[in-house]
């Protein structure tokens, strides 16, 4: 697919990486009255904020811990009883520490150590923890420097190694000092492994073998734009195709990050190129990416690769019709779905028999019964209507014109049936059974949903915008096929216009995939969403068709879309 427009709305994006010069970095150092933070205290916190190598600020402050500090303690730093006496108390300092922390990337020697103890200060005293990433100058050092340098990896040898202009002396603020120059000396040595990003930081704590990092070279050709890329393998076959809002960074990211998923791992090792497809949009890349797994199959993807196991629950096309699942909607007269897999499908199908007393056999029934025909336990215990021993005389028609509105129109009836089914087995605490005929009427009321939401978005042609950060996505849709998108910060309508020209030449969308509709539909629910043309009856449903229609509505109600429809509210 690529966009209709040309280049002028189609500006490039941001590169979405943080260049290691532009993060910004906390690093802290504690002291405290022990080892462990179950038995032990803060006596000090000392931070320096860093940006580009600049120190942006600092922060630092005694701690009164509590109780008395343990004299081999005051030999290591220094700090006594009388220092702590009049300070703050950690409940007292943990807010302005957090405040100074914001979201900068968390910097420690020895990280586990003074995170374990901030966190078990936050946790004690009712301060959520931000969670912010955090970075160990120790883990850094092991990657970085040989055992001949470095053969302890103590912050005093590492500040020698680097020459830190800061000795560290165990006093918190000077040895924040010197850490954030070790940081700063290891970065430089690192640039040369490829981690000039602060996303590639991760690949330091899960380290990523020579012979995968030297495949990150593959990401040189990539542009940093949204897109779709594909792995491709040795004889050109498709590996794994995926998404990102920066290909470039994604891709780069499983050469420098340590990928623990086995399969990932084996396909990296095989892969030899990787090609990509820009889109304009977000939602074209997920479209992309879904029909090229639907046509390529690729080995090591997991998601899309089986459309062909989508389920309906449909009537079969026989003079006695019963329900069945079925894994094709085409030329189907009445379905329900697609369904969200395979047990809603069975739970659904079961509600529906036994509410509306349908047959469950599976042979194929004459128009008159056969002399000698014997109807199954369903028939004695009222379950079923028995037309393989009564014909047509029995009923069984209503009860199949019942499962054809149920299924079609309004499954009220059905639900409504389910639901005293579930407040009788209540009282007799089954509450087992009850929860599973619950289960089953929401699989009914979610599939109905979804019935009338995808045949809505099929019977219209459509273009609709939503604003996206600084600029406007614009999608055209045709019968439930993205047929093109673009994205601009001006000119919207000439962009609309020119994507509405292109619906003459859309491709037949009657094999479009469930899976690219569902997409289409839930950025056509976002709020904000404006439709700027369309052709079709999609509110003529929502408006006349009936009960199950007008659950439909009030389900979307909270989103644009469907007021955008109702009112001709548009851009």
């Amino acid at each position: 697919m690529r966009d209709q427009l040309g280049d002028t709305i189609q500006p490039g994006f941001d590169d979405i990486g943080e260049p290691l010069s532009a993060t910004t970095f906390v690093v802290v150092d504690l002291e405290t009255t022990g080892g462990s933070p179950a038995t032990s205290a803060i006596t000090e916190i000392g931070a320096v904020k860093t940006r580009g190598g600049e120190i942006v600020g600092e922060f630092q402050t005694l701690v009164d811990p509590g109780g008395p500090i343990p004299p081999f303690i005051v030999a290591l730093t220094g700090i006594t009883d009388v220092m702590v006496y009049a300070a703050p108390r950690i409940e007292a300092v943990l807010p302005a520490f957090l405040e100074f922390l914001g979201d900068a990337v968390l910097v420690a020697h020895n990280a586990r150590f003074d995170v374990g103890f901030l966190k078990a200060a936050c946790r004690a005293h009712g301060y959520p923890w931000p969670g912010n990433e955090v970075v160990d100058t120790l883990t850094l050092a092991r990657r970085a420097t040989t055992k001949e340098e470095a053969p302890n990896k103590k912050l005093a040898t590492l500040a020698r190694l680097f020459g830190s202009t800061v000795e560290p002396n165990h006093r918190a603020l000077e040895d924040a000092r010197a850490t954030s120059q070790v940081l700063h000396g290891l970065f430089e040595r690192l640039a040369a492994w490829g981690i000039t990003h602060r996303e590639d930081l991760d690949a330091l704590r899960n380290p990523v073998p020579d012979h995968l990092r030297r495949k990150a070279s593959m990401a040189d050709t990539v542009p940093a734009k949204p897109g779709v890329y594909v792995f491709r393998g040795p004889r050109g076959e498709h590996l794994y195709v995926g998404t990102s809002k920066n290909l470039r960074a994604r891709v780069k990211s499983y050469f420098t990050r340590g990928e623990k998923r086995r399969q990932i791992r084996e396909m990296l090792e095989l892969a030899v190129s990787v090609e990509s497809h820009p889109t304009a949009t977000i939602l074209e890349a997920s479209v992309v990416e879904v029909r090229m797994i639907d046509q390529y199959r690729p080995r090591y993807n997991r998601r899309s690769t089986r459309p062909e196991r989508t389920t309906w629950i449909a009537l079969t096309d026989e003079r006695y019709p019963r329900l069945t699942i079925t894994r094709s909607a085409d030329g189907k007269g009445t379905v329900l779905g697609p369904m969200r897999g395979a047990g809603d499908a069975r739970r659904a199908l079961e509600a529906l028999q036994h509410s509306l007393r349908l047959r469950t056999c599976t042979p194929r029934l004459t128009v008159v019964p056969r002399a000698g025909s014997r109807a199954c336990i369903l028939s004695d215990i009222g379950a079923c209507d028995a037309p393989c021993v009564s014909g047509a005389d029995t009923g069984y028609d209503d009860a199949v014109a019942a499962a054809r509105d149920a299924i079609s129109h309004d499954p009220s009836p059905v639900i409504a049936a389910l639901a005293r089914s579930v407040e009788r087995h209540s009282q007799a605490q089954e509450y087992e059974r009850a929860a599973e005929i619950r289960d089953a009427a929401s699989s009914i009321i979610e599939a109905g949903m979804r019935t009338e939401r995808l045949a809505s978005l099929r019977r219209v042609r459509l273009v609709a915008t939503r604003r996206s950060g600084d600029a406007w996505e614009i999608v055209s849709v045709v019968h439930g096929r993205l047929t093109a998108s673009a994205r601009t910060d001006a000119g919207v309508w000439d962009a609309a216009d020119a994507l509405q020209s292109t619906w003459s030449d859309a491709p037949d969308a009657t094999a479009t995939l469930i899976e690219e509709q569902e997409l289409i539909a839930r950025w056509l629910e976002q709020p904000g969403t404006r439709l700027l043309h369309m052709e079709g009856d999609w509110a003529q449903p929502l408006a006349s068709a009936g009960p199950h229609h007008a659950w439909v509505s009030a389900r979307n109600s909270d989103h644009d879309l469907v007021l955008d429809v109702a009112r001709g509210d548009v851009l």
